[in-house]
């Protein structure tokens, strides 16, 4: 996503902050507008934007694209994306400035700060600190509880209350688990100490002091910003529009918009331990403070090249990657996915901001200039992702097909139709409805209001939905009978929102 000579060229301006050239790989030199404008083709994305930063200074950044599918509105080094999870690394650092200034310790007890602060388990809920919080290490499945919360109606507060009797699938501290809900909670830390919201800190003391003069911390405020993509995701290979996800009662998890000019500020910070163009933003031993790992994922591991380790710090993801440590995280909220890496022994600094949810190019492009910059071979990430992600496509496409052969067989189910209709409750989300509407079964959730999901016949009690927010797919649900009564129904929903299931009992 960018492209250069000896300077950068940006929407017709000049930047003259931006540094030479002549020493970047020929990958990024030569190739890269094709490799982007093929990509955006290939994987049917509207807009891209795109920062590399070396020793200090913007070597690239620039937009691809246009903000909205229908449009002629390009995209610029200024258009803000939502970055999803990108937020997180603001939320570790804000709470390790706090740190670094004695005005709370990451060692506290969450309870110290927030009294009601509660978990499933009444000892954990007295043991849990706040780094336990921000490096995901309570015991949760990745993503558990986030469809109860995520893009929901519950206030920040309802939030806090149900994901403290949600069950924690793990005992605590014995595995990692990515946990939205427990940065959220690290956000809400912020007030107790300052008496300034977790958005206002963050302007006050991080978007401000860099220069991050477009970037909006709550996702409410986009949709009236005069330079933003527009949210897209492709559904039956079709590329749409959808709205914005309201994801604000998860804020300091995953609601900022910034754009790459923004963003480079931020990433050249983060390089030279604090300082941006020589000028102390912060104490350095708050940027090593966020780098310092505190769980273990895995031992790495790559389709190419040499990888070991993949580890978590506080709001970043670290692995040995050809023997460097790559300091890095990505995010994805309805209708973005982004890339930010970090690899502080090169000084080098790559971000990636697309406006749909469903590409891999954001990964691809970030591990096609990480290897051109490492002196690695070329690999075609774009072009290996994507036929991997064809041949997952081409492979539902057969199972749907396969489903709706079934459906239209009219498969008798187990129980008449109208059985299956009532009221339900799930002991922590709570109630949903199914009714019978034009001889179609229709689920409706009590905090997803204006969505739904059309539930057809595969026989017996198992029945095909079909979300009409495309967000949350389209799952194979099953009904619980006992003794010719329906008992519950197992609900699930897409992998991206959550993979852990939910069971709703009949009242």
């Amino acid at each position: 996503m960018k492209k250069i000579i000896c300077f950068i060229l940006l929407a017709g301006w000049i930047n003259p902050g931006i540094a030479q050239t002549d020493s970047l790989p020929a990958f990024v030199k030569d190739s890269l507008d094709n490799y982007v404008e093929k990509a955006l083709s290939d994987w049917q994305i509207p807009g891209v934007a795109v920062c590399i930063v070396k020793n200090g200074k913007v070597v690239i950044m620039k937009g691809y694209g246009i903000k909205e599918v229908g449009t002629n509105d390009k995209v610029d080094e200024n258009t803000l994306f939502m970055i999803g999870s990108n937020t997180k690394a603001f939320t570790a650092t804000a709470l390790a400035m706090l740190h670094n200034s004695k005005s709370l310790s990451l060692d506290d007890k969450v309870q110290k700060w927030l009294p009601d602060f509660k978990l499933y388990d009444p000892w954990v809920t007295k043991e849990t600190n706040i780094r336990d919080l921000l490096c995901h290490r309570l015991g949760f499945e990745t993503f558990q509880g986030d469809f109860m919360f995520f893009d929901s109606d519950l206030t920040m507060q309802q939030v806090r209350e149900k994901f403290g009797k949600v069950k924690p699938m793990y005992s605590f501290r014995s595995k990692w688990g990515y946990c939205n809900a427990a940065f959220m909670t690290a956000g809400e830390i912020i007030p107790k100490v300052t008496g300034k919201s977790w958005a206002e800190f963050l302007k006050e003391k991080i978007f401000v002091p860099l220069g991050m003069n477009n970037t909006l911390a709550l996702s409410k405020d986009i949709s009236s910003a005069s330079n933003k993509s527009s949210a897209h995701t492709v559904v039956l290979g079709e590329l749409k529009k959808i709205p914005y996800g309201n994801i604000d009662n998860l804020a300091a998890a995953g609601s900022i918009s910034s754009s790459v000019n923004d963003m480079s500020k931020w990433v050249m910070m983060q390089l030279d331990n604090g300082k941006l163009n020589g000028e102390e933003i912060m104490d350095a031993s708050i940027i090593s403070e966020t780098g310092i790992p505190h769980s273990i994922l895995g031992d790495g591991g790559h389709m190419f090249n040499k990888s070991h380790f993949s580890l978590y710090a506080l709001g970043w993801f670290l692995q040995e990657y050809n023997g460097r440590k790559i300091v890095a995280h990505t995010g994805g909220v309805n209708g973005f996915v982004t890339s930010v890496a970090l690899i502080p022994e090169e000084k080098l600094g790559i971000i990636v901001l697309t406006n749909t949810d469903a590409n891999n190019f954001y990964e691809a492009l970030r591990n096609e200039i990480q290897d051109a910059c490492l002196g690695l071979p070329y690999r075609n990430y774009s072009q290996f992702f994507l036929q991997r992600q064809k041949r997952n496509e081409a492979e539902m496409q057969q199972q749907l097909k396969a489903k709706r052969d079934t459906i239209d067989s009219h498969p008798p189910t187990a129980l008449p139709p109208k059985e299956y209709a009532g009221n339900y409750e799930h002991e922590v989300y709570g109630k949903m409805n199914i009714v019978l509407e034009n001889d179609k079964l229709v689920m409706r959730f009590e905090h997803h209001k204006g969505r739904y999901g059309t539930l057809e016949a595969l026989g017996g009690n198992r029945f095909f939905c079909t979300y009409s927010d495309p967000l949350y797919g389209r799952k194979v649900l099953a009904f619980t009978v006992e003794n010719n009564k329906v008992k519950s129904i197992t609900v699930r929903v897409a992998d991206f929102v959550e993979f852990t299931p939910y069971e709703f009992y009949k009242k």
